[in-house]
């Protein structure tokens, strides 16, 4: 067990887990500009002044997670374990100081990324890739709820539990997304590809835009669009914090999806003053 201060850079959308209720996974890097993961954390059950926000330093007690076998994985020393807001990078100067961090090291070529995620020795999970074209923001459909066997386990759990301890405030599993957002895109050799974005950022917009346009979805998912794609890949210094699954780490031809996009401003002469 350390205590570690980590830059929170990654929040994906929750997913449920019979084992935990609802996960989230957050990445980040360390001081020395390392990457690292922590996982499981059931962040919404965490108090108000633990839920932490992109950007923010926090401290807490990890121990490696000895249960995923990819080197930057590691998970609260309990389920909980204390996390201590200690700090914040704003965007001042076009984000210079979460450049520092964000711009260490840079992946251009998908292929290399993907042999060093594959190669036992490296296993790389964690990164910053920089397309050098983005061709389109895909917007397809998918499965309106979860998985009714793991909310009926979890259910019963609950009901269980009821019949002991009446919780105050009932936790409620966060709402599944019904549309899948990817980028399509290449990399510095032409190579094509399209990733699903698992940003939480993505998720909690389309619900934002979903309630601005009354229930109307298709306005929703333009509006998201409008901001993916006319926004962050046509104006900004788009790039793309990468991510495997543990799942998928060696067994998928591409094991990478989005877990959150960095997008300043583009450098020019007049910005850099």
């Amino acid at each position: 067990m350390a205590l570690t201060k980590v830059l929170i850079t990654v929040k994906t959308y929750p997913a449920i887990s019979s084992k935990y209720d609802e996960l989230v996974c957050t990445a980040g890097f360390r001081e020395d500009g390392t990457w690292i993961r922590i996982y499981p954390i059931q962040f919404r059950k965490k108090s108000y002044d633990q839920q932490y926000k992109k950007y923010d330093w926090i401290e807490l007690d990890l121990v490696k997670n000895d249960s995923d076998f990819r080197p930057e994985s590691f998970r609260p020393y309990s389920h909980d374990s204390e996390i201590k807001i200690v700090g914040h990078l704003e965007t001042d100067h076009n984000w210079a100081e979460r450049k520092k961090f964000a711009l260490g090291k840079i992946y251009y070529n998908l292929t290399e990324l993907i042999a060093e995620a594959q190669n036992k020795n490296i296993c790389t999970s964690l990164a910053v890739f920089k397309p050098t074209k983005i061709l389109d923001f895909t917007i397809e459909e998918v499965e309106r709820e979860w998985d009714k066997n793991k909310i009926a386990k979890l259910e019963a759990e609950r009901l269980q539990f009821n019949l002991f301890q009446q919780p105050e405030n009932p936790f409620e599993v966060v709402k599944k997304l019904p549309y899948k957002f990817s980028y399509v895109f290449e990399d510095n050799q032409g190579k094509k590809s399209k990733l699903m974005v698992e940003d939480w950022e993505i998720g909690q917009l389309y619900w934002n835009c979903l309630a601005r346009h009354e229930g109307n979805e298709s306005k929703a998912v333009e509006d998201v669009k409008k901001k993916y794609f006319d926004d962050f890949a046509k104006t900004k210094d788009l790039h793309l914090y990468l991510g495997t699954s543990q799942l998928h780490h060696y067994v998928s031809h591409n094991p990478f999806m989005i877990i959150g996009t960095f997008h300043p401003k583009i450098e020019t002469q007049a910005t850099l003053f």
